[in-house]
């Protein structure tokens, strides 16, 4: 008891470490350049304080739960057999994770009260949502193929350049911010786990180099799936914009 104790009161301070840098940054920068005192000084503390605590919580349940399942899913998919099986959970938890992204569900509500309402919420995140869900079950396969990663990335960013010049102006610098989004603080975690999980169990395999890349599949394909959509429903209903 006196260990575990031990190790959730350095894990915090841990955290607290990692975080502090970015208060005293803000604290720097509003009291030495700005010279104006801090408006609500023991609200900004708490919200401190709950976003250490917060973050601290998130990082135990990812050793508690996600890791855990993610490396269990991972060994039991690596078999050939499980191949489709394997794609089908890429492609179900890369759709998932991501409409629960905290990062998209800002992003696309906020897209929303811009256009006002031209551009729905649900349709943005379901748009991102499916890029990441399809670059998830090919970035499996690459880890089942052992084909290039290159190669993959290269022609998907290719793609998204051809699109840019065919989609909505005012959709393509949302387009690619949602690239980054969806790489948060849910997906993140547990494709990694997926990928280095894959890579351990199959035959001829190396972890470090098959294992990560499943990132950039998340990031790309969002792109593509975002400009795509938003050319399609230009070009079926004549609007030339989400604005309104």
């Amino acid at each position: 008891m006196r260990e575990l104790l031990t190790v959730l009161i350095t894990d915090f301070f841990s955290v607290l470490r990692d975080v502090a840098p970015v208060l005293g940054v803000a604290l720097f920068f509003q009291l030495v350049f700005l010279r104006k005192p801090l408006p609500n000084p023991h609200r900004i503390f708490l919200g401190f304080l709950a976003v250490v605590c917060g973050l601290y919580i998130f990082l135990i349940g990812l050793d508690m739960a996600i890791f855990p399942v993610g490396e269990a899913m991972a060994k039991k998919l690596a078999h050939p057999e499980s191949k489709k099986w394997a794609l089908l959970f890429a492609f179900c938890i890369g759709y998932t994770t991501t409409l629960a992204e905290p990062a998209l569900l800002a992003v696309a509500a906020k897209a929303e009260e811009i256009t006002a309402g031209g551009l729905k919420s649900f349709a943005l995140r379901n748009a991102v949502a499916t890029g990441v869900a399809i670059g998830l079950g090919i970035g499996v396969y690459r880890i089942f193929s052992g084909d290039d990663l290159w190669i993959y990335i290269l022609v998907g960013y290719i793609i998204a350049i051809a699109l840019t010049f065919v989609a909505p102006e005012e959709i393509i610098p949302l387009a690619y911010d949602s690239g980054g989004v969806t790489t948060s603080t849910i997906t993140v975690p547990l494709v990694t786990v997926l990928g280095l999980g894959l890579a351990a169990n199959i035959p001829g395999r190396d972890p470090f180099i098959d294992g990560f890349g499943l990132i950039a599949f998340a990031s790309v394909f969002p792109i593509i799936t975002l400009l795509g959509y938003a050319t399609i429903i230009r070009l079926t209903s004549g609007q030339k914009n989400y604005r309104r």
